[in-house]
């Protein structure tokens, strides 16, 4: 396929379908020659779809079918190309006008023309109409996740949805154990990137625009990795010692595996666990890179008669599997993937992963739990609902300046374009016998 709309069109077809992700669905067009717009074009239809379909809505004369979803994700894109991006208005028009033959669609050509034409005419009544319809309508989220951020957090809610509609900064963590954060931004300077110092962790950087790796100085030789600034609290929260056995039981991509190993080079052995043996190759990798060490295994976390020897962990990080509904900045998919029955069920996994593991953990050891989600359900709720039925199980405060403390952990919300993603933690203490 050639059509760059039809591509977008049909990777949305199947995020809509629950087919995929927008990572994998686009790993399959990079030779594309016109790859950089599909991109952009894709992720652009993610954040803004909700808006762009009640745009879409107000130009239609009546709904369109349900087998017609190719030619509904065809206009979206059309719409916001027309609406976000310095696209010549006829080669949008007439390359999504040429793209409802991909679909073998003859009869929705004059649709499709009329639609865009339509746009063009009426746009700033249209999204007058927009703005002033339904509440945070023009913010383009689904609606189950915009009651659920207004009811949980009424006073950043707007903020929030904000933020998560910005692109994403890019984020380096500075290796402290090589060069002083200083130093490396000495070093980007020197190289011609501009980048500024993070507010929360003391190795973080976030650049002014991405970059690619190949432009960092030192990135081969471990001097800097790439993370957000969230990820790279997890450290000083494990209270890290000498000595110690760590567990990081749900481990890709590896940031946080690796900034452990940073922060503490005296470790007795760390262990990094993921499902994905291809993941777990990428660890691999950054290990190499970082000249560090980890004994990495292939597994399920929750099934610990498959991993585990039985010798207790002193510190264990259990970054749940979530909602990720954190950061939609980066993955704007999550917008149409999730669903309202799917919080449940992701519950339910945390609080099997969080009682499994507890019994890996030695007596006075530290587990941190951490989600890239910002709802109550699966951060503070899991945590109580734990406590309650785990007997040597003692919450402890964490004391920050930054976030928002919460009844049994501390959240972060998605910052600025110089600010972090969304991410909770919670710090539990095993009690002696």
């Amino acid at each position: 396929m050639s059509n760059s709309r039809a591509i977008v069109a049909k990777i949305l077809c199947s995020l809509l379908n629950d087919r995929g992700s927008l990572n994998t669905l686009l790993g399959n067009h990079k030779d594309h020659p016109e790859f950089s717009l599909i991109q952009e074009s894709s992720y652009g239809c993610c954040r803004w779809y909700f808006a762009l379909e009640s745009l879409l809505g107000q130009l239609l004369n009546k709904p369109l079918k349900k087998q017609d979803l190719d030619i509904k994700c065809l206009m979206i894109c059309a719409l916001y190309q027309l609406r976000e991006l310095e696209v010549a208005e006829y080669a949008v028009i007439n390359e999504s006008v040429s793209a409802t033959l991909v679909f073998k669609k003859p009869w929705a050509k004059g649709l499709v023309n009329a639609v865009l034409r339509g746009y063009q005419r009426k746009k700033e009544e249209l999204e007058q109409t927009l703005t002033a319809g339904q509440k945070n309508k023009d913010l383009a989220f689904p609606g189950w996740l915009e009651l659920e951020i207004n009811t949980q957090w009424p006073e950043q809610a707007i903020s929030v949805f904000q933020n998560s509609n910005q692109r994403p900064p890019m984020t380096l963590r500075v290796n402290l154990a090589k060069n002083s954060r200083e130093q490396y931004l000495e070093l980007l300077a020197e190289a011609g990137v501009a980048a500024s110092i993070g507010s929360l962790a003391d190795s973080a950087l976030y650049l002014d625009k991405p970059a690619p790796v190949t432009d960092l100085p030192g990135f081969a030789q471990g001097r800097v990795s790439v993370q957000d600034e969230a990820s790279q609290l997890v450290p000083s929260l494990l209270q890290l010692e000498p000595g110690q056995l760590v567990l990081d039981a749900c481990a890709a991509p590896g940031g946080k595996s690796c900034h452990i190993l940073e922060s503490e080079h005296s470790l007795t052995s760390m262990t990094s666990i993921d499902m994905s043996q291809a993941k777990l190759d990428r660890i691999r990798e950054n290990l190499e890179r970082l000249d560090l060490e980890s004994n990495l295994i292939a597994a399920d976390a929750g099934e610990i008669q498959a991993w585990w020897n039985g010798e207790p962990f002193d510190r264990i990080l259990l970054d749940a599997p979530c909602s990720a509904t954190g950061v939609i900045r980066r993955h704007p998919d999550v917008k149409l993937l999730r669903k309202p029955a799917q919080i449940n069920s992701l519950g339910e996994i945390q609080s099997e992963l969080l009682s499994k593991l507890w019994a890996c953990l030695k007596p006075g050891g530290l587990l941190l739990y951490t989600t890239c989600s910002l709802l109550r359900q699966e951060n503070e709720e899991t945590i109580r609902r734990f406590l309650d039925s785990t007997d040597d199980a003692k919450y402890e405060a964490i004391a920050a300046d930054w976030g928002v403390e919460c009844a049994f952990g501390r959240q972060l919300l998605p910052g600025t374009s110089s600010g972090p993603d969304g991410f909770f933690y919670a710090v539990l203490r095993k009690e002696s016998a």
